[in-house]
């Protein structure tokens, strides 16, 4: 049985909000992160705030839309957005933090997992709907009424051109994690920073 989205008017807000900034493909899969991670939740018998998990999940890539980028990580953006529609709507700042950390992380690997449930959550809902990770943990009937209910049509394709379009323009913010793999498929010319030789050229002698 698929999780009831939280029918409170912070969630009705925040959904009317990222549905408006964000379009329907980040908007379906942002809703599908929330449903894929609360199911996940489920079958790992965690407890959780359904309307934080549903707010962070929503927002998770906000950072990707034009008008919401700096040239920071677009996780930041994301984190940062989330954080201040919670604290203007008299969220307490515990659980802004906790959104915050959620988008935050959720593109860092094997960190997520030791968080706050909802931190968690977001990332396996991330990695369930982007990568596969998990697919076959959920019942086949579940997923499909999810995707009924947020199409994903050519999905693979559109969510990379998504994320080369979001951080073509910040190259530097992908040192150390996913999307620099993103930028060296789509962007050419794009020149990886390399740890080892990072730690070899800097300014020390030895």
């Amino acid at each position: 049985m698929t999780p009831e989205v939280p029918d409170t008017a912070l969630a009705r807000e925040a959904a009317e909000y990222v549905r408006d900034t964000a379009g329907p493909l980040l908007y379906d899969h942002s809703a599908r992160v929330y449903l894929f991670g609360a199911l996940q939740g489920r079958r790992r018998g965690l407890e959780f705030d359904a309307e934080l998990l549903y707010v962070a999940a929503l927002f998770h890539d906000l950072g990707l839309v034009e008008g919401h980028r700096t040239d920071r990580r677009f996780e930041l953006d994301g984190a940062d957005e989330a954080r201040r529609f919670l604290l203007d709507r008299g969220a307490a700042p515990e659980r802004a933090r906790i959104a915050w950390t959620a988008i935050a992380l959720h593109t860092t690997p094997g960190i997520p997992a030791h968080m706050e449930p909802e931190v968690a959550l977001v990332t396996a809902g991330v990695e369930y709907d982007v990568l596969g990770i998990g697919y076959h943990d959920l019942p086949a009937a579940d997923r499909a009424a999810i995707v009924a209910a947020h199409p994903r049509p050519d999905f693979k394709r559109r969510i990379l051109a998504a994320f080369t379009d979001g951080i073509r323009d910040r190259p530097d913010t992908t040192f150390g994690n996913v999307k620099a793999d993103v930028l060296a498929r789509f962007v050419p010319g794009f020149t990886r920073t390399d740890f080892v030789t990072t730690i070899e050229d800097s300014p020390w002698e030895d």
